[in-house]
């Protein structure tokens, strides 16, 4: 399910853009869905590229990151904020949604939902950091639909730093990830959540090492299905002739350059242009 709140005090202007932010850069591949799903919406993405990763660091940290990004994206006059990022979604979703009059989602619930409609045994298998994993947040989420599904999960915190080198056709991710997947193939699992965002841009070794009988579940899509149903709720869904503003902003914490040429890698536009925050402003 996504914000619960039944009404929002002061309604957003349905033409201001989404607030996106992540650890770093994996939550492009949410962007990345996004700007698939709805061309006509605008963004405003933050990486926390100073401080990931999130995977190992405390929830009351998580918490204290997450609270100082939305409030960084608040001054951008955000409509609706997406944490596209699984720890964070995990550790500081059920806080901050409380706190900021905005609706916001987290990537964990919509990959939840898909993988229960979508198995077939019963047998789900889970991938993501060592936070997301220790959370048990997928397996919360997942029994509370059906409490009879069998949910392995497993953390694979090696793909991250493979994917961020380029890494994402080599015989070194095939290795480490058949060392990874081994345990989850001997449970039999038919359904795969990839659930940290960086994975889905390794699907195609991820898919051809688990099978073709095991389907691959990208939070990421089922997240920006989520948003455009949320902003469709609210009354939030952008005007399609709406030009104002950039389209696409993109903010870190450090590391622009790297960041630059990592998002034009994988976004379907080249980034022109990334400003570099002080966050612990905020």
């Amino acid at each position: 399910m996504c914000n619960q709140k039944p009404e929002l005090n002061q309604k957003p202007d349905k033409n201001a853009p989404i607030g996106v932010f992540d650890s770093g850069v994996g939550g492009l591949t949410v962007a990345r869905e996004i700007m698939r799903q709805m061309p006509e919406e605008r963004i405003v993405y933050f990486g926390d590229t100073a401080r990931v990763p999130y995977g190992s660091k405390s929830q009351d940290t998580i918490i204290r990151y997450s609270r100082q990004i939305i409030r960084f994206l608040m001054t951008k006059h955000v409509k609706a904020i997406v944490i596209a990022c699984n720890t964070a979604s995990a550790y500081a979703l059920a806080t901050v949604e409380k706190e900021f009059d905005v609706p916001i989602i987290g990537v964990i619930r919509a990959g939840a939902r898909t993988a229960v409609q979508v198995t077939r045994n019963g047998k789900i298998g889970v991938i993501a950091t060592e936070g997301t994993i220790g959370s048990g947040i997928y397996t919360q989420e997942i029994k509370k639909l059906r409490p009879d599904i069998e949910v392995t999960g497993k953390p694979c915190p090696l793909f991250v730093p493979l994917v961020e080198e380029g890494l994402l056709h080599d015989s070194v991710t095939d290795e480490i990830a058949s060392r990874y997947l081994s345990s989850l193939k001997s449970r039999f699992v038919d359904t795969l959540v990839l659930g940290c965002t960086h994975y889905p841009l390794i699907r195609s070794t991820l898919g051809r090492l688990m099978g073709n009988d095991v389907t691959l579940v990208n939070p990421a899509y089922e997240t920006a299905i989520e948003l455009r149903d949320l902003l469709q709720k609210y009354g939030l869904s952008c005007d399609e002739e709406n030009t104002g503003g950039e389209k696409y902003q993109f903010f870190v914490s450090d590391q622009t350059e790297k960041f630059t040429a990592f998002a034009t890698s994988i976004l379907p536009n080249d980034v022109k242009e990334t400003r570099k925050v002080d966050i612990e402003k905020y």
